[in-house]
């Protein structure tokens, strides 16, 4: 079956998570990069925690308890410079090869999506700020259905809107937990392995492994 779609996640796929630590890595100080790691982590771990116990915040909130409890972790870096992480986080720097690759995706004819975990306010202003608010067809957040990745109900947000069965789908991903569970919902995946890390979760691999977006 040709490709009818291709979706991305947004946060570490097309957008750099570390960028917004990295912008103030002189104020943060030299745990600045172990700083970034613990923020990203706890967002996600909130973000599953919060899902399996069926007790729902945006994005954007865990974004904030997250940092909360790694300026707590980290007593070095500098409590004030809370308000400039988050707002630097509203315009994250989207990888290099990104809008050539989506620009060349669109000439094929398919659809182009963006669904993430990330509250709509948060992805309006990330897309605007990389300017592919004028290349992509939509972008599907998990705010409408309360419930982040990897829930099967988050990946058919997609099939639905599109009226697709899931093989015409590629979804790419730079985060394995959520290639994970698209292959398990049935869409063809690939795994943009950006910080060459081993494999997990052998049961459901992916069906293409890339270094970035460059050869999708």
């Amino acid at each position: 079956m040709s490709t009818a779609a291709y979706v991305f996640d947004a946060y570490g796929t097309l957008f750099d998570v570390h960028a917004a630590v990295r912008r103030h890595a002189e104020q943060a100080g030299p745990e600045y990069q172990r700083f970034s790691e613990m923020w990203r982590a706890k967002q996600l771990e909130y973000s599953w925690v919060r899902t399996l116990m069926g007790s729902y915040r945006d994005f954007w909130q865990l974004t904030e308890e997250a940092l909360d409890y790694t300026l707590a972790r980290f007593p070095s870096v500098d409590r004030s410079l809370r308000a400039d992480l988050l707002s630097a986080y509203w315009t994250l720097d989207c990888y290099p090869e990104v809008p050539a690759v989506l620009k060349d995706l669109k000439s094929r004819g398919a659809k182009l999506a963006i669904l993430s975990n990330g509250s709509p306010a948060m992805l309006e202003a990330a897309v605007k700020n990389a300017a592919l608010d004028v290349i992509l067809d939509d972008v599907f957040s998990v705010d409408a259905i309360r419930a982040y990745k990897t829930a099967p109900q988050v990946y058919d947000m997609v099939t639905t809107a599109y009226r697709l069965y899931p093989e015409a789908v590629s979804f790419q991903s730079s985060n394995r937990w959520d290639v994970a569970g698209a292959q398990k919902f049935g869409f063809r995946t690939v795994w943009i392995n950006r910080l060459d890390l081993p494999d997990e979760y052998a049961d459901h691999g992916p069906d293409l492994i890339l270094p970035n977006l460059a050869s999708l």
